[in-house]
């Protein structure tokens, strides 16, 4: 259960390698239905319950009785949390599990890992969600480092550019100022540990390569391999110039983010510069897969990684494991 969407992973445990055999997404954009202080009102528990509701019912049809069911940073965020737990345990039955921002990092990490391979040495990881910024370095399956930052693409676009469609130049200064300051130890960290291979995963950084591309005078890939920072850059003062509705005309942005699309370019260049990263890798498993993964080598240990106080653990009742978040 993200910011935005709520997204169904059925996958196949025979082997060492996930082996997804059924997706699916639903539009819950929770994080635009809560209050100003983060907290989620009746409208937001309803939509939250019902899609819990959906998805359960929908993974059973699979023959998965006992899904894991996780939220990210809106449900972690809120004043309310334990209250929304409360509900939607007692309206659907199921626990929802709430990933800490520590574990989001280390997850998709540990899937970036598994895709890039041992030959990319010393790794650092970039993942832009709707309401937060994961960034994860290490040289191992696990990183040394991990952190999660307030600096979600939809929440910078709530928190600072809502107002205006097109901001002006105030707006945008504001923004990167707030990037610089929340990635202060972070960025020192990663300039000292000098990873040789950067990687980003998440709908933002892919939407951003399939931008460049089609800057640089290229058909806009479906899956863009790389994302320059100087191409971002000009991909940023195409983005700062249009307002949201003629952002989705562009190559790669859709219109469900094109909204927030700018405040993505904004994380994302910013970002890049203050790690002093010239380039990113664009890789497709993120967070999903590394549930996933970690699913298949510690049979879901993931009680100690929540912050939720509930026992209960995922089950393995079939072939077949699924992750909802």
């Amino acid at each position: 259960m993200g910011s935005n969407t709520v997204r169904l992973v059925i996958a196949e445990r025979d082997g060492e390698m996930p082996l997804p055999v059924y997706t699916s997404k639903r539009r819950l954009r929770l994080a635009e239905r809560a209050a100003a202080d983060g907290r989620l009102g009746r409208g937001a528990i309803d939509r939250l319950v019902e899609a819990v509701g959906q998805v359960v019912k929908e993974a059973a049809d699979w023959g998965v009785s006992d899904p894991f069911v996780f939220a990210t940073s809106a449900v972690r965020a809120a004043p309310n949390r334990e209250e929304v737990l409360a509900e939607v345990q007692a309206r659907t039955g199921m626990d929802l599990f709430v990933m800490s921002g520590q574990m989001e990092a280390e997850l998709s990490f540990l899937a970036a890992r598994q895709w890039m391979g041992w030959q990319a040495g010393a790794m650092v990881l970039l993942d832009i969600g709707g309401g937060s910024l994961e960034i994860a370095s290490g040289r191992g399956t696990t990183p040394d480092f991990g952190v999660s930052l307030p600096l979600g693409a939809g929440r910078l676009t709530r928190e600072h550019l809502a107002e205006d469609d097109v901001p002006d130049a105030t707006a945008l200064r504001q923004v990167r100022r707030r990037i610089r300051h929340e990635l202060r130890d972070a960025a020192a960290r990663i300039q000292w540990e000098n990873p040789r291979t950067a990687v980003a995963t998440s709908r933002t950084f892919h939407q951003l390569g399939r931008l460049c591309a089609a800057q640089n005078g290229r058909k806009a890939p479906k899956k863009p391999g790389r994302l320059v920072r100087r191409d971002l850059k000009a991909a940023l003062g195409t983005l700062a110039g249009l307002p949201a509705r003629e952002r989705a005309a562009l190559p790669g942005i859709s219109a469900a983010r094109a909204r927030q699309s700018l405040a993505g370019a904004v994380v994302a260049h910013t970002t890049m510069r203050c790690l002093e990263i010239d380039q990113v890798v664009l890789c497709p498993w993120a967070l999903r897969e590394g549930v996933l993964l970690t699913a298949l080598e510690e049979d879901f240990p993931f009680r100690q990684y929540t912050s939720s106080t509930r026992t209960q653990t995922a089950t393995e009742p079939t072939g077949l494991s699924a992750s909802v978040g």
